[in-house]
């Protein structure tokens, strides 16, 4: 038997795939568009990319990009939860709204990206996280 709190995970980690999956859709023909030929590309960095590329393609890249940071921390926490056997009823459900945000965060950053809401989806996103964190922490050091 699994804990509840894995699903959050693995969804977490497929969403992260279909953001790649839309990063690749669209930058990769706004780089052909550009003229920009990946065959001769050597040493770039984002930056690079940023100036290159229209802004509404870089925000897809982007937000690939955070989600490789915090979500890093939600796999972290919700592996030690589900290893103290905390990982069912509440912790699931917070687990499950760290992930709505994020989704919602990726969502608008990808589309609209006026960054006063996307803050709030993220400062939502962090408050669970924080509380998941707690809860893990009372459950090990209990």
């Amino acid at each position: 038997m699994h804990s509840e709190i894995l699903k959050p995970v693995v969804a977490m980690i497929a969403w992260t795939l279909v953001m790649l999956l839309w990063m690749l859709a669209t930058r990769l023909p706004a780089m052909k568009a550009s003229g920009i030929d990946l065959g001769t590309l050597v040493g770039t960095k984002p930056a690079d990319a940023d100036r290159g590329l229209p802004p509404k393609i870089q925000w897809v890249a982007h937000n690939y990009n955070h989600l490789m940071e915090q979500p890093t921390l939600f796999y972290a926490v919700c592996g030690v939860i589900a290893l103290t056997g905390t990982g069912d009823g509440a912790n699931a459900w917070i687990a499950w709204a760290y992930v709505a945000l994020r989704i919602a965060h990726s969502i608008w950053q990808a589309t609209i990206n006026k960054v006063s809401v996307r803050f709030a989806f993220f400062l939502g996103s962090s408050l669970m996280l924080v509380a998941l964190t707690l809860h893990a922490a009372l459950a090990v050091f209990r």
